[in-house]
């Protein structure tokens, strides 16, 4: 059966932007709900794609949406939160609600085929309040034994759009020099087009249904070696010290309430206390074909 109306729950964001538009490719309808309709104006100009204004956190908006679809991707992920036990309010809230609700919805509606994006290194005993949120919503997609689920777990993920490698470009146009926690830390980056592919290829493979893939690159770098490549590649290249924990968890208290949203959090640093790299208790995607960091990186860098 070929799926040909799709809502993409986050489906205006960095990654959700992709597949959206790889969906679009296959002549499919895409549902895009958004409580911003102006922030998912690129959107438009795709032929099949609808963005509809909703808050997906209401039951009803979440029937309207779900009564013009056969198929469910949810994409919805944060990075920062304050703090609670087991972990803060904006990740119970993105995390886990909304998993749960999403749930209830495809149930309602009798939605089977669902596709859910989880985190490399989600864990409910992890050291961060991230990757705890993340594999209790994981969990609950996993425990609807109705769904036909299809989890991703990937690495931190790259691209033009990015605000991974694109923000620590920017800030050595300005710093002098870099000084941060975690740089000893591994990752294993994975370009934003594969993940976007493995969504839309996973589809209407059934093959892929009940089973957890990690989205990871072809190489594994320290941050020290991606902070220096984000330098290089955008032609300001500038030392990295390593803080001590100390010093790296004030800073991270500081850069949690620059104007503008947080840079880096305490949260992120726990993260950072566990290798993002493959694990091997996952497979990858069928066919998987991972594009090298250094075939892509330097062209979004590069200094206009």
């Amino acid at each position: 059966m070929r799926h040909e109306s799709i809502v993409v729950i986050g489906g205006s964001g960095f990654i959700g932007s992709h597949i959206v538009a790889q969906l679009a490719a296959t002549g499919r309808s895409v549902i895009v709900p958004t409580r911003r309709p102006h922030r998912a104006r690129h959107l438009t100009v795709l032929p099949t794609v609808q963005l509809v204004e909703a808050d997906v956190y209401d039951p009803s908006a979440l029937d309207r949406l779900m009564q013009r679809a056969d198929a469910v991707i949810n994409l919805v992920g944060v990075l920062h939160s304050s703090g609670g036990t087991p972990w803060g309010p904006a990740f119970e809230r993105a995390h886990v609600e909304l998993p749960r609700r999403l749930v209830a919805a495809c149930q309602r509606k009798g939605i089977k085929r669902f596709l859910h994006m989880s985190a490399l290194g989600a864990d409910e005993h992890g050291p961060s309040m991230y990757q705890r949120s993340k594999a209790v919503g994981e969990k609950i997609m996993s425990a609807a034994t109705d769904l036909e689920l299809t989890s991703f777990r990937p690495s931190v993920v790259f691209g033009p759009e990015d605000n991974f490698l694109n923000m620590f470009a920017q800030l050595q146009s300005v710093l002098p020099v870099l000084a941060l926690g975690g740089v000893q830390t591994k990752f294993q980056p994975v370009f934003v087009g594969d993940v976007a592919q493995a969504f839309v290829q996973a589809l209407e493979n059934s093959d892929t249904i009940g089973q957890t893939y990690e989205l990871i690159g072809p190489t594994v770098y320290s941050m020290k070696e991606l902070l220096h490549l984000a330098g290089v590649y955008s032609g300001h290249p500038r030392p990295v010290i390593e803080l001590p924990d100390a010093l790296a968890r004030i800073q991270a208290f500081l850069l949690e309430h620059v104007p503008g949203g947080p840079i880096m959090s305490r949260d992120n640093l726990d993260s950072m206390k566990v290798d993002n790299v493959a694990t091997g208790s996952y497979s990858t995607p069928p066919a998987w074909l991972a594009t090298p960091l250094e075939a892509v990186a330097p062209r979004y860098l590069a200094p206009h």
